[in-house]
């Protein structure tokens, strides 16, 4: 059965993926099981909610600079920012964006999913 999880995203970042304006959501490690098919997006601080959710097209794991090559147009980030991220990493990973939809009313991590605190960059759903 496909596997959900939950993603710290920063709020401009969880706004481009739901705008469509970012098509790749770059993460520093990844989550081991291999049946993830959905994202939920959770835009931290200062929004603090769940705003949205895409599928996952497909999981890029490259050297940084052909992380780069294969995602800069829909990365929604310019090459210095994505440097600093992937700083002192050889690997970085990308999440295609298949298709994202907007929730209508924001969720609440307590109230709607039993969560106390936000994960620190990612948590299964079940």
């Amino acid at each position: 059965m496909p596997t959900r999880v939950l993603l710290s995203v920063k709020p401009r970042f969880a706004e481009a993926i739901l705008a469509g304006t970012k098509t790749y959501e770059f993460r520093r490690a990844l989550f081991r099981r291999l049946d993830v098919d959905t994202v939920v997006i959770y835009a931290s601080s200062p929004t603090r909610k769940v705003v949205g959710e895409f599928t996952i097209e497909e999981v890029l794991s490259l050297a940084i600079d052909a992380l780069w090559k294969a995602t800069r147009s829909g990365g929604a980030v310019d090459r210095r920012y994505f440097e600093e991220y992937f700083q002192g990493r050889d690997t970085g990973h990308a999440l295609k964006v298949r298709r994202a939809r907007r929730y209508r009313v924001p969720l609440c991590l307590r109230a709607d999913f039993g969560i106390d605190h936000p994960p620190q960059s990612f948590c299964y759903l079940e």
